[in-house]
């Protein structure tokens, strides 16, 4: 079930045909794709919040390279994933993880491009466009999984929607993630269990990395999709290593 996001309602939202719809009267239309947009003129931060179009493709076809391939299983395994598991991934993207997972899956992220090439490939999931660093648009304990992976995070938001008996899985990139093209980053793994301190318990963390021989078009597209500037200069091929820090979390 999907609650409205319109400021100060909340209430449930049935579907109707092509829309959802709550008590209220307010309606949001179902998109071709079938994902539905929640999102509110005052939950954008620019015109085109989150992931463009570009950004959306150049992680496609690094997907279809098989690059985050291992990616995947690595999240599996430390999720424990499981086919009775209700999922929420908040900040999905493209939706290639959450794509790949069992259980009954939902995702949300900001980004209208992100969320329509999530739909039109993974049309089993639910795919919903809201800000869920103001607001996730379901009700209290609804999932048994939650995943938060290299996405924004909403500690108190996502302790509500999340069963007591629940796991949240959040990734972080790691020091080393593309160390070739940033340099070694800072760690970010004792700073996130302090965020989320006040509503979770950390109970096991790991990492996954893997590492992958790009020509430059697949150089360029990880530019692209970090949101890198592209180099004036040509762009060469290069081994480069990809690198998550995970955290799997309780609910206290």
């Amino acid at each position: 079930m999907l609650l409205c996001t319109v400021r100060d309602c909340r209430l449930p939202l049935a579907r109707e045909g092509q829309s959802y719809r709550c008590p209220r009267g307010h309606s949001f239309d179902i998109a071709r794709s079938g994902y539905v947009n929640l999102l509110q003129p005052q939950d954008r931060r620019s015109k085109q919040p989150g992931d463009t179009a570009a950004a959306v493709a150049a992680r496609r076809r690094l997907h279809d390279r098989g690059v985050t391939a291992p990616f995947v299983e690595g999240i599996r395994a430390a999720a424990r994933v499981a086919d009775s598991d209700i999922v929420l991934d908040a900040g999905c993207g493209d939706g290639f993880y959450l794509g790949h997972l069992a259980g009954e899956r939902h995702g949300v992220d900001i980004s209208v491009p992100a969320i329509d090439a999530a739909a039109r490939r993974f049309p089993d999931c639910e795919w919903v466009v809201a800000n869920a660093d103001r607001f996730v648009p379901w009700p209290d304990g609804s999932f048994s999984l939650l995943l938060s992976i290299t996405g924004r995070m909403n500690p108190a938001e996502f302790r509500r929607v999340l069963r007591g008996d629940g796991r949240l899985l959040v990734a972080v990139a790691a020091p080393d993630d593309l160390i070739e093209l940033r340099g070694r980053g800072r760690d970010r793994v004792e700073r996130t269990v302090s965020e989320f301190a006040r509503h979770f318990r950390l109970e096991e963390r790991g990492n996954i990395s893997a590492a992958a021989d790009l020509d430059r078009s697949g150089v360029e597209d990880v530019l692209v999709s970090i949101y890198r500037p592209l180099r004036a200069e040509p762009i060469e091929a290069k081994r480069l290593t990809f690198s998550l820090d995970w955290l799997l979390f309780r609910p206290i």
